[in-house]
């Protein structure tokens, strides 16, 4: 699995930091951008990046990180394949992949610490969808639904 790694100014340092752990914990990973700090930036520009390559490798992983990460969830989630969610903390990270297989894992850089995001998305990366009928059932209607729009 390849990690996809993206934010604007707000989350650059946190990603920055990621960056390191992530090797070291022996996870192979492509930075989308920004690749230097720029408060002028717009969290559009990298998250799209990242959801369009997502969507066509949607066993892949995303982290989209900005200041509330809402902004980067609301534009990965614009793109077929990719489901993206805010992640505050590890249980309802596992919640997230579990049951709702979640491939992009949105961060907000303003409100966690980087030793929470480091368990967060080590969730993220390890937990496994469960694969149970109804889950499967209910990510084919939100697929449905993209269609749709």
């Amino acid at each position: 699995m390849l990690v996809y790694l993206a934010s604007d100014h707000r989350g650059f340092v946190l990603k920055e930091k990621l960056k390191p752990w992530l090797e070291k914990q022996g996870f192979w990973f492509k930075d989308f951008g920004n690749l230097v700090f720029d408060v002028n930036d717009d969290y559009p520009d990298f998250a799209r990046k990242l959801a369009e390559t997502l969507s066509r490798n949607p066993k892949n992983r995303g982290l989209v990180i900005c200041g509330s990460g809402i902004g980067v969830d609301i534009v990965a989630n614009r793109f077929n394949r990719v489901r993206c969610g805010l992640g505050f903390n590890q249980k309802q990270v596992a919640h997230g992949r579990s049951f709702d297989d979640i491939n992009c894992l949105a961060l907000p850089a303003d409100f966690v610490s980087v030793s929470q995001v480091k368990k967060i998305v080590r969730t993220f990366l390890e937990t496994e969808f469960s694969g149970q009928k109804k889950y499967r059932r209910r990510l084919k209607k939100i697929a449905e639904a993209k269609k749709t729009i």
